[in-house]
């Protein structure tokens, strides 16, 4: 793949979730290579995403690749745990951009910090029934154990702000009581929306168990791959440059108050598109 170079640099990066999940995955760009600009998408009309067919969440995938397309971005990030283990396979045949996923820097970092073997994924249906993490881990560490654990009520919980309420800790204590029981040392927040409850699962989960955040490693990912493709952007944004941009499928104002409650970069707008037109 023949890439212009100086172009290249200067290039956003495109990055998309099902909602405001990704936003985690955002911060951690933000923080680790804060040079870059970022072309947000969240798919606030279709969320959630984990509990809808492969062959669906593969359209809508493929429908916000091409949207992200149009701004010439250098490469992709599917911030979307369940995106990545239904359509990654299929863009990364139709795309000739870098694609980077949330599962793969998320499963290697679980395998390097287990002590015991014993390995716990909470994630949507999807990811879970894909066994995406468990094939991933396997190729890393042969001699460790995943349990996973659909938890699909914490994505509507996130998308509606509930992050510090009773309500959510008691559906946490619920999920995680078998993952506790069966002695878990090491916990994957495997959707990029259960960063924003880290606290609430931490606490409950237990101060000898390890929560692995793939927003996090997912931004080392692609600070590395940028570099290794001498994409890196060395050069810092001019001053009131339009640096980020965010844009939904519904309810721009409610996204726009979220972002800004977990962001501190003020995010002054988002914009709704017709995804379907893509």
């Amino acid at each position: 793949m023949e890439i212009n170079r100086e172009t290249g640099r200067s290039s956003p990066i495109g990055v998309f979730d099902s909602g405001v999940g990704g936003l985690t995955v955002v911060r951690e760009i933000m923080r680790q290579i804060p040079n870059e600009k970022i072309i947000y998408f969240g798919d606030t009309a279709r969320v959630p995403y984990g509990s809808k067919s492969k062959e669906t969440v593969t359209r809508y995938s493929e429908q916000i690749v091409r949207f992200l397309r149009t701004f010439s971005v250098k490469t992709i990030v599917v911030a979307c745990n369940t995106a990545s283990a239904c359509a990654l396979d299929t863009l990364e045949k139709d795309i000739d951009i870098p694609i980077i996923d949330v599962v793969k820097p998320g499963a290697k970092n679980a395998a390097e910090v287990t002590r015991n073997g014993r390995i716990g994924v909470i994630a949507t249906e999807a990811t879970i029934a894909s066994q995406i993490y468990t094939e991933y881990i396997k190729q890393l560490n042969r001699n460790v154990t995943i349990y996973g654990k659909a938890c699909p009520l914490f994505v509507p919980l996130v998308e509606e702000g509930l992050l510090e309420d009773p309500v959510t800790d008691e559906i946490a204590r619920r999920y995680l009581s078998e993952l506790i029981d069966i002695d878990i040392d090491t916990l994957i927040l495997g959707c990029t929306h259960y960063p924003l409850i880290r606290s609430t699962l931490g606490r409950i989960a237990g101060e000898n168990v390890t929560l692995v955040n793939p927003a996090y490693e997912t931004a080392l990912e692609l600070k590395r791959r940028l570099e290794s493709l001498d994409l890196l952007n060395d050069d810092p944004p001019a001053l009131g440059a339009n640096q980020y941009r965010f844009f939904v499928s519904d309810k721009a104002e409610k996204f726009v108050r979220f972002a800004n409650s977990i962001i501190k970069y003020g995010i002054l707008s988002a914009k709704a598109v017709n995804i379907e037109e893509y």
